[in-house]
């Protein structure tokens, strides 16, 4: 059995929030400039050299990226042989985005009721997702989510009778609708399997995957790798002015599920696609 302070979660929280909204992890930098080489639409290609020198500014200036620092969330992939002392593990969580947020001058965008709408005014508490795993370590993964792109995000229940061919329209559709709303070029997270909430979760962890690595399963590699193709041929383009990066990646997670059902999730986010990870 491992001991940790849960002050080291809080610690390690804390500076993810505030890196990880002026930094861009390198694989989500580079994907955007690579857009910007490919894009042949001058407006597109404008609006992606905009979007570098932003991404730029904001690192050297220690400024964050975007406005919306977005709500914070939080997938914890505890070892079962950790005890955790010091304290409660979800308020050390709460803690750290608290400290990161005030500290880091980041906007607060939570409101403590989803009808009254009164700020928080420290962006908590944050969305949790905690996993029990072999081994004795943590994974601490953050990723703010800005809610323009969240808004846009959809959940489909699909007939098993839909198959294949109706997921890869449930995700077409996702994204023509969002269209320039999402702040393209986006990253585009999809959950097939599992049930309703369950989709979503996968959507939502599959945006945290590394740009370029694709799922060991044969069959939804191909997938990744059609709609990749599919829903860059939208034409929606960089900022929904027209052109061919639209997408700059495309990861799908899976589950089984129910003889009954086929939901399939689809988690739309920004080119601002935060997301840090730490092993404690």
């Amino acid at each position: 059995m491992r001991e940790i302070n849960v002050s080291e979660v809080t610690k390690q929280i804390r500076e993810m929030c505030i890196t990880v909204n002026y930094d861009l992890s390198p694989d989500v930098k580079e994907a955007v400039m690579e857009a910007g080489d490919k894009e042949e639409s001058p407006i597109g290609k404008k609006v992606l050299s905009q979007l570098k020198e932003n991404l730029e500014i904001a690192k050297d200036q220690k400024i964050p990226i975007c406005q919306d620092t977005g709500m914070a969330i939080v997938f914890l992939k505890i070892g079962q042989d950790v005890h955790f002392i010091g304290g409660d593990l979800t308020e050390a969580v709460n803690e750290g985005v608290r400290q990161g947020y005030q500290d880091g001058y980041l906007r607060k965008s939570v409101v403590r009721d989803p009808i009254l709408r009164v700020n928080t005014k420290d962006n908590t508490p944050a969305v949790i997702h905690m996993q029990i795993v072999p081994g004795d370590q943590v994974e601490v993964k953050v990723a703010p989510k800005g809610f323009g792109s969240e808004n846009m995000s959809r959940i489909f229940m699909l007939k098993p009778a839909d198959g294949i061919e109706g997921v890869k329209k449930a995700v077409i559709t996702a994204v023509q609708d969002a269209g320039p709303n999402a702040c393209p070029p986006m990253f585009v997270g999809v959950g097939i399997g599992g049930d309703f909430e369950k989709a979503a979760i996968m959507a939502k962890e599959a945006l945290t995957r590394k740009v370029g690595q694709h799922s060991e399963i044969p069959w939804v590699k191909d997938l990744e790798e059609e709609l990749l193709e599919k829903l860059n041929g939208l034409g929606i383009g960089p900022g929904g002015l027209g052109g061919r990066e639209t997408v700059l990646a495309c990861s799908v997670n899976t589950y089984p599920t129910h003889i009954a059902g086929l939901p399939v999730a689809v988690n739309i986010c920004c080119h601002v696609n935060r997301h840090l990870s730490v092993i404690i």
